[in-house]
């Protein structure tokens, strides 16, 4: 039985959502560097600004990464005929480092049968262990430390096979496939267990002799995840069934925050997609709308490095804003989805920083997104290469947020026969 016991805090009760409070605020300009030069091309953005806006970003929320390290993929598993002979479903072992300094991703892959050549894959974290996304019985349980969720079958954090595909709805495995991509999913806490507490599993404790863990700017959970995002890409690359050059990184909620750094970091994704991702996300933390920098990093204190700490209370002593985030994607490709009733992600905050990330895509020769929240109408996508809608309903992702993402993607050529952008 795990010996960690940890559930994530209730949310606190003064969040505010009402629009009429939000304070007055002016945002960073993403394309004035720190000493203050303009910022005029896609070259200066690319030797100068860009640079300069991961160094932030590393420093003062994420937490800083080690070198990339040598990945070796086995494969567990292997069932040419899954869902009913629409897929070949893969489980693989993805070993990140060598030795001690090593750890075991269980990686699972959904490939569409029948296609022609390598396919376009979407790739995400999932947050209880790869039984969950679907309700197949040979997929393997998670094992080690796993959140508490007593109702759906992990009631003293053991994956249990009551809890096989409770997030089924979550991974439209039957959809992407029959639009020709193929899935792939690794569990949240292969990579790096989501609680504050000590461990001995994971990325940053099998890499935890190439950073100093205890320094204000030492990565949090969400760099640890995106750094196992990018070992995933490097195993991805070495199966032929899989076009690695037409991968998109998708996550919902926190790990929607994982991949917006992830393809920030990483240049070789080819899509980015965030689900109600908020606070740390993709929304405005200057607003003050929903949840605030003081709640997340009371609540998930692990998600950050130490130095985000000192913003609590104090958003516009940040050198920057979520807008710079999606900005670090330019010209690849970024897509949005917000719910209505998540205010606590806060939807319009997530589209003003679409709109306030839009001209450095203009540097690009690309046009971001222009509409303004008024004219925002539920169910309907925006945006050209920044991509934004907003569902009815709360915090989730859903088959209804797939089929906007499917539309954008195709319209990108991250798609079966298309090629990459």
């Amino acid at each position: 039985m795990s010996t960690v016991r940890w559930v994530s805090p209730p949310r606190p009760a003064d969040v505010d959502y009402d629009e009429a409070r939000v304070p007055p605020f002016e945002l960073p300009d993403v394309l004035v560097a720190s000493d203050g030069t303009r910022i005029a091309s896609a070259e200066a953005w690319r030797a100068r600004r860009r640079p300069e806006l991961l160094e932030l970003f590393s420093r003062e929320v994420y937490g800083r990464t080690p070198p990339p390290v040598p990945v070796r993929v086995a494969v567990a598993s292997v069932d040419e005929q899954a869902c009913f002979g629409l897929v070949t479903r893969r489980e693989l072992d993805v070993t990140v480092g060598e030795g001690d300094g090593s750890a075991v991703l269980r990686v699972l892959v959904f490939v569409p049968r029948g296609a022609r050549g390598p396919v376009p894959a979407f790739l995400g974290i999932n947050l209880l262990g790869n039984h969950t996304v679907h309700p197949d019985p040979k997929i393997r349980l998670a094992t080690g430390w796993v959140p508490q969720s007593p109702e759906t079958g992990i009631p003293d954090h053991e994956p249990t096979e009551a809890s096989r595909g409770m997030h089924a709805r979550r991974w439209p495995v039957e959809l992407l496939a029959a639009a020709g991509y193929a899935l792939v999913t690794v569990y949240a806490g292969d990579i790096d267990p989501d609680h504050p507490y000590a461990r001995e599993r994971g990325v940053r404790y099998a890499l935890r002799d190439a950073l100093d863990l205890d320094a204000g700017d030492a990565w949090g959970a969400i760099s640890a995840w995106a750094y196992g995002l990018s070992r995933v890409l490097d195993a991805l690359e070495q199966l032929p069934e899989i076009d690695a050059a037409r991968v998109a990184v998708i996550g919902h909620s926190r790990f929607g925050k994982a991949a917006l750094w992830a393809a920030a970091r990483d240049e070789r994704f080819a899509l980015a997609v965030a689900s109600g991702s908020g606070c740390a996300g993709a929304k405005l933390s200057r607003r003050r709308f929903g949840e605030r920098v003081a709640h997340i990093t009371t609540r998930f204190p692990h998600w950050f490095c130490k130095n985000f700490h000192a913003y609590a209370d104090r958003e516009d002593a940040l050198p920057f804003d979520q807008h710079a985030l999606l900005a670090l994607l330019a010209p690849r490709p970024v897509y949005i989805a917000s719910a209505e009733q998540d205010l606590w992600a806060d939807p319009k905050g997530e589209l003003l920083a679409c709109l306030a990330a839009s001209p450095v895509y203009a540097l690009f020769g690309r046009s971001g997104i222009d509409v303004s929240p008024e004219a925002i109408r539920l169910n309907v996508s925006y945006g050209d290469h920044i991509g934004y809608h907003r569902r009815p309903g709360g915090h989730d992702i859903l088959a209804a947020d797939f089929w906007h993402v499917l539309a954008f993607a195709r319209r990108h050529a991250i798609q079966e026969s298309g090629a990459s952008h």
